[in-house]
């Protein structure tokens, strides 16, 4: 201890900065404050400096780190988990993977179940928070910190204990804001991982219950661009991922007749909002329930649909809107009963004009997330019938070659996407292919067909479309008369692959469902297994047809930064 030696010798002291090596080896000295200083020094150093974590990294630094995390002194552990917050933030992925192999995590909630510091909870659970956005330290963190991030900070700071009375109309605790953030942002990347990871957090003991209740809290009180609703919000669509497969008892609610059979309302009038024909509104019978729902249960009951739908007449996050519309796609998968009610309630709550509307957001992934839950609410006649008479104009002007197209810049994915929606809510049906061919649609497709930097998927979307269109004989004299050739309708495609005659014969009756997408700065994983396209084109020969978004989330927390703090001064 060059540094502590010269200021202890006699005579005037001399100081000079420690570098990296010192300040590690002071992380063991016999004394208290000398730990706790170096722990907040190194804080300071691997702020937003990768260079300085992996060289912490390299020096050893992290176990002697994390086993500070079990000093009775709140400085020195208070310290040392400041240290580790920096470090696990950002990209590299050796730094997250070292602090999981000491033991990082069960020491970081051992630390957390015996705290009542809130800015210590805060830093713990941002550290957690970073860790989780790799996917080998995930299900460490499902494993091992699930129940206590549940038990100490969801469930006792998020009001739903609490709720009912007069405490229903009273804001959440907001002091404990930046950790239910935290730990909202931390299960929401983990619960991206796999179906055991999405079991576990459903059948978590409140959780489910206390995110729905941060959600319409918010929601009360007009307050849903924030991050906290953003993660809960996340999380709750990657819990819905999947879960007409995965819940108990899911065999008992399979349906027995295709998922596009079912029956039409008799009541025309007022079900997606601007209709003005006579007619009384639209009614459903829905089960009724002897015990309220609770649990993962909340997670497919019809009532879930308000809080999406005032979510996407309320958010101007696009990430939220994204995640609303994701979990309505989600639940809207499968050929189970859920689905169903589901499909039904957004028709009965106004939700297909809302999410069509937002087909113009100036967001990809927004646009994208609205075409996908539009996709799976069409298996329901009565919502096709009805997107086939209001929301087609609104599909074709997301396609490439209109003039609203200089300021969107849609990308490859979300194109097929509208296409693939096109498709299902085309069907067999002329007068849906009618409001294509007024809203210019014939005009845009043909464009895209006839592109050569369009991709294969595009094209073949294309081309599936416009297959549907000419089917109808009775169109084809009208569109002769406004200058289409049989030809324009018969897209050349890939001989080595094959289209299907529509959403009629589908093999399983089962749609699209997605977890939340990645950041801007992510790359999109998606499973080897499904295929690239596969819900109408067939491209690869798979057991389903259902194509999976299984993206998983990088977001860390911020880093802290901590003034530099050296050793005291000795007189």
């Amino acid at each position: 201890m060059v540094s502590l030696d010269s200021i202890l010798r006699k005579g005037p002291p001399t100081w000079r900065q420690p570098d990296l090596p010192e300040v590690i080896a002071m992380l063991n000295y016999r004394l208290d404050p000398v730990k706790a200083n170096a722990a907040a020094y190194l804080q300071h150093l691997t702020f937003k400096n990768d260079k300085v974590k992996s060289e912490v990294r390299r020096l050893k630094g992290i176990p002697a780190l994390v086993s500070m995390l079990d000093h009775p002194s709140k400085e020195v552990h208070h310290s040392a988990c400041g240290a580790l917050k920096n470090i696990s933030y950002g990209r590299d992925a050796d730094n997250k993977i070292a602090i999981k192999n000491c033991d990082g995590v069960t020491a970081l909630v051992r630390l957390l179940r015996k705290t009542h510091d809130q800015d210590l909870t805060d830093t713990i659970t941002g550290t957690l928070w970073n860790l989780s956005s790799h996917d080998s330290v995930k299900m460490e963190i499902v494993d091992h910190a699930l129940h206590a991030l549940a038990d100490e900070v969801i469930v006792p700071h998020s009001g739903w204990e609490k709720g009912g009375g007069e405490e229903s109309s009273k804001p959440r605790h907001l002091e404990w804001d930046t950790s239910l953030t935290n730990t909202a942002g931390c299960l929401r990347n983990v619960s991206s991982e796999r179906s055991e990871a999405r079991r576990k957090l459903r059948e978590c003991t409140g959780l489910v219950d206390s995110l729905m209740y941060i959600v319409q809290s918010q929601l009360n009180h007009k307050d849903v661009d924030n991050k906290l609703v953003e993660n809960c919000v996340c999380l709750l669509r990657n819990l819905s991922y999947q879960v007409h497969h995965e819940i108990p008892g899911c065999e008992n609610y399979k349906e027995l007749i295709p998922v596009n059979q079912g029956p039409a309302s008799a009541h025309k009038g007022g079900c997606f909002g601007s209709r003005k024909g006579k007619g009384h509104p639209e009614s459903y019978d829905f089960p009724k329930r002897t015990i309220p729902a609770k649990g993962y249960e909340l997670l497919y009951q019809p009532e879930v649909v308000r809080v999406y739908t005032s979510l996407l007449k309320e958010s101007k996050n696009p990430s939220v809107l994204e995640a609303a519309a994701g979990a309505i796609q989600n639940l809207c998968a499968g050929r189970w009963t859920f689905g169903r009610y589901i499909r039904a309630m957004v028709r009965l709550e106004k939700g297909l004009p809302i999410v069509t509307e937002l087909l113009s957001h100036n967001n990809d992934r927004v646009v994208r997330a609205m075409s996908g839950a539009l996709r799976n609410l069409a298996i329901d006649n009565r919502n096709s019938e009805l997107l086939g008479e209001h929301a087609l104009p609104h599909l074709v002007a997301v396609l490439p070659g209109g003039q609203n197209q200089s300021r969107r810049n849609l990308s490859e994915e979300t194109t097929v996407s509208v296409l693939s929606t096109l498709t299902e809510v085309l069907g067999n049906r002329v007068e849906a292919a009618k409001k294509l061919r007024l809203a210019s649609g014939i005009e845009r497709l043909v464009l895209i067909s006839k592109d050569g930097t369009r991709t294969d998927r595009e094209v073949r979307g294309v081309a599936q479309v416009l297959q549907l269109v000419w089917a109808h004989k009775e169109l084809r004299r009208p569109l002769e008369k406004d200058g289409w050739k049989k030809t324009d309708f018969m897209v050349n495609l890939n001989p080595n692959t094959t289209t299907t005659n529509g959403p009629s014969t589908r093999a399983n009756g089962t749609y699209e469902d997605s977890t939340t997408p990645l950041l801007d700065r992510g790359t999109d994983i998606i499973s080897a297994s499904e295929p690239e396209y596969g819900r109408f084109l067939k491209l690869k020969s798979v057991n389903s047809n259902e194509r999976r978004h299984t993206l998983d989330e990088t977001t860390d927390t911020l880093p802290v930064l901590s003034k530099p703090r050296f050793l005291p001064e000795l007189d």
